[in-house]
């Protein structure tokens, strides 16, 4: 799952990337509204982080440059002021939820996955795909009544190839939503994930789930 932080201050930002990226997450960071905007507008997240107070374009005009742009990824206020008013202007404009500073992290991960699954189309609450069930929200794999138990990068690279089950995703890809752009190693890291995942989800079941396309990359069969 991609997440976009738009925050200034640059310790938390960094402590809350961190924290993301332990849950699953692949987290990019802009630390003012120009740069936040155009990430937001130039590339895919499946949620945005934003913070109000922000230099350079004020996250009230950020958020709605976004929806004018029809750019429609769920977008959490993240914010140190708290006032009904602050809320209501938030929301009006189309922010999908809101969390003010300090404020729990598993609160704030909860939220995000279930934005991802509210907005801005409606998604089911499991994923199902190669006889694979998999709860975002829980963080839990099944295959039939047997749960797998997977690490978070893992866990994040099967979520990926089953919102795209049925579809070729190349190494590039996988990279930028499991990994993110940061990320200086080799893009065999994907074949060795795969291999990982391959060990886990189908070899102990006597099926086959991923298929690698030579020179494309990889598969998840539905």
């Amino acid at each position: 799952m991609r997440v976009l932080l738009i925050e200034d201050e640059v310790q938390l930002a960094g402590l809350v990337q961190r924290g993301l990226r332990k849950a699953g997450f692949v987290v990019e960071i802009a630390h003012n509204g120009v740069d936040g905007l155009w990430l937001a507008t130039e590339e895919s997240f499946d949620v945005i982080v934003l913070d109000i107070m922000l230099p350079g374009i004020h996250g009230y005009d950020v958020l709605r440059r976004l929806r004018e742009r029809e750019i429609w990824a769920p977008v959490l206020m993240l914010t140190a002021k708290d006032g009904e008013f602050d809320q209501v202007d938030a929301l009006d404009l189309g922010a999908d939820d809101y969390l003010t500073k300090p404020f729990s992290f598993p609160v704030l991960v909860a939220r995000l996955r279930a934005l991802t699954r509210r907005t801005p189309v409606s998604r089911p609450a499991t994923l199902s795909a190669g006889g694979l069930e998999l709860d975002p929200a829980a963080a839990r794999v099944f295959r039939g009544d047997v749960e797998i138990d997977l690490t978070p990068r893992e866990f994040a690279l099967l979520q990926f190839l089953m919102r795209r089950a049925g579809t070729t995703v190349s190494k590039s890809e996988i990279l930028q939503h499991v990994w993110d752009s940061a990320f200086a190693g080799d893009d065999n890291v994907v074949e060795v994930y795969v291999g990982y995942l391959r060990r886990k989800i189908d070899r102990p079941f006597g099926t086959e789930s991923i298929v690698t396309v030579r020179g494309v990359g990889y598969r998840l069969e539905e």
